[in-house]
């Protein structure tokens, strides 16, 4: 870093940092269209808690939504009903809270890498955190695992906190306000993703306690205490959705999405043990270029305290994910703070080892970095050709601004300058993810198809149409955009009900013989009005979406 940004960095550290990570998060934030299929469900069964005011049930169309709890649902419905201002089709509002928790995630792993380790140390701690690409990606998507990673982050400090005390012989108790705020956040997590704190939690307690012999440590988290705060955020919720439910919340949430995605391949997600090291270098980028010095660095220094139950929380967070046969790249983002902190310990190391074998392991991870870089650039100027309107020449010239700050990490690296070298990493990932949020995503047409076909409805809708019907293009993200009450159906049913009400219908092509035949049996007319051609990349295939007026026959 200059001398200027460290003078700066020296004086307000925390705010540098959250400053940065909005700056690198934010490309994207408000225009990105709503995301099939997860943040589009959130956000519907949203706006239908908000439409109802029913905050206790949880819903999706008339179908009950069980596989989370409620804490998500309320985040987003507080966030939408602050700021958006009677609209509740606006996307960003609800992706506030994730926002929120991804900050409150760098925040803590700030805090965390404080607790023994340089300003400067949990500086980078939370930057490298907050510019991978997976918690970037996070960020700015209305789901569970930013706001889980924030709650994770905070218990796991705590709980660092109180163990080192305890290995430096500190008899003097945790303060009562770390603990209130260590087991409130682990309160929250379980109302926002059930028992995967825990898991994370415990498991990291587990390998510690295990590793050091010794457990009386423990005590020092007062856990008859903090369960009851934990409870308390918990109970009142839980309570109510089972008698609400009739105890089918728990049947659902426990005994079949989860089950189901520690002992089998849910929702044909199923990869077997490695998948995350081998995506580690793309979804840990721009913290690549620092990984593997981290991890020798670590496990050398493994006989220091808060080392060790970094190594572990890292170690039991990576492999519980890995052996479940249920994997998205994004479940294994709780063991992320640890590897940053890890990192950015070895990169502020004044008493670094150049052995070999970490010789090896900077070239290795220096090679990874400038190629995986690389390929994201080349991805961000060539995608708009194939799934677009095409790259103009300033978009090619962004790429190659960017390409150029990724190179010249290498000259830094070989000269010994880390931190030169780790900052300009950085400046490296904040252009890339802001050419990716600004002039690229508004560029790849074919795959807004749902926002396409929303804005034709919007161009052929006439005063006193009915709720939209679609068949053969059942995406959530059309139901938020559109309204709760469009008609998902397949083609006979969706020509029935346009026959008998008219309006709009949005048909695709494998759809239309059937809505046609379905139109001309009840004695109505069908008009074609205009032709939505794209990707639905949920499914992975071309579509092609016809908006039809239907009049139904005169009585």
């Amino acid at each position: 870093m200059t001398e200027s940004l460290r003078a700066c960095v020296r004086r307000q550290p925390l705010a540098v940092l959250l400053v940065i990570c909005v700056l690198a998060w934010v490309p994207g934030f408000f225009i990105l269209p709503p995301l099939d299929r997860d943040e589009s469900r959130f956000a519907q069964a949203t706006k239908q808690m908000l439409e109802t005011r029913d905050f206790v049930d949880i819903n999706l169309g008339g179908v009950a939504r069980y596989e989370k709890p409620v804490g998500i649902y309320w985040l987003q419905a507080a966030s939408t009903a602050l700021l958006g201002g009677g609209v509740r089709d606006a996307i960003w509002t609800y992706r506030v809270p994730s926002l929120l928790g991804a900050l409150g995630a760098v925040a803590a792993a700030y805090w965390l890498a404080s607790l023994f380790a340089s300003v400067e140390t949990a500086f980078f701690s939370g930057l490298i955190l907050g510019l991978s690409v997976l918690l970037m990606s996070e960020a700015k998507i209305a789901k569970t695992d930013a706001v889980l990673l924030g709650t994770v982050t905070v218990a796991q400090a705590v709980i660092l906190r109180s163990y080192l005390g305890a290995r430096a012989g500190d008899g003097s108790a945790v303060p009562a306000s770390r603990l209130f705020l260590g087991w409130g956040a682990f309160g929250l997590g379980v109302l926002v993703k059930g028992p995967l704190i825990a898991a994370v939690c415990l498991a990291s307690v587990a390998a510690i306690v295990i590793w050091d012999r010794e457990w009386r440590w423990l005590a020092r988290l007062r856990p008859l205490l903090g369960l009851g705060i934990a409870a308390a955020i918990v109970l009142p919720w839980a309570i109510a959705i089972g008698i609400a439910s009739h105890g089918l919340f728990y049947e659902k949430s426990l005994g079949q999405d989860f089950a189901t995605k520690l002992m089998g391949d849910a929702e044909s997600h199923g990869a077997p043990p490695g998948y995350y090291t081998a995506l580690v270098s793309f979804t840990f980028w721009p913290g690549t270029l620092l990984l593997l010095p981290g991890i020798l660095y670590a496990f050398a220094r493994r006989r220091e305290p808060a080392v060790r139950y970094l190594l572990a929380w890292a170690a039991t967070t990576w492999l519980m994910f890995e052996l479940a046969p249920t994997k998205l790249p994004h479940y294994v983002l709780p063991a992320y703070p640890a590897l940053a902190v890890l990192c950015a310990l070895w990169l502020t190391s004044q008493a670094r080892e150049e052995s070999r074998a970490t010789r090896i392991a900077q070239y290795v991870s220096l090679t990874l970095f400038v190629l995986v870089g690389l390929a994201l650039a080349g991805f961000l100027a060539l995608a708009p050709q194939r799934l677009g309107g095409g790259s103009p020449w300033w978009l090619y010239a962004a790429v190659a601004l960017d390409a150029v700050a990724i190179l010249a990490v290498v000259p830094r690296i070989l000269a010994r300058r880390f931190a030169a070298a780790a900052g300009m990493a950085g400046l490296g990932a904040i252009l890339l993810y802001g050419i990716a949020g600004f002039l690229t995503v508004p560029r790849l047409t074919q795959l807004w198809l749902s926002p396409r076909l929303a804005e034709a409805v919007a161009r052929h809708a006439q005063p006193g149409d009915p709720p939209v019907v679609t068949a053969g293009y059942a995406e959530p993200s059309i139901v938020f955009l559109l309204g709760t009450r469009t008609a998902l159906d397949g083609g006979p049913g969706a020509g029935h009900a346009a026959a008998a009400a008219g309006g709009l219908a949005l048909i695709s092509d494998d759809q239309r013989g059937a809505f046609l035949d379905a139109v001309a049996r009840d004695g109505a007319m069908a008009a074609a009005l205009e032709d939505v051609d794209g990707l639905n990349y949920s499914r992975g295939r071309k579509t092609r979406i016809t908006v039809y007026r239907v009049m139904p026959h005169a009585r």
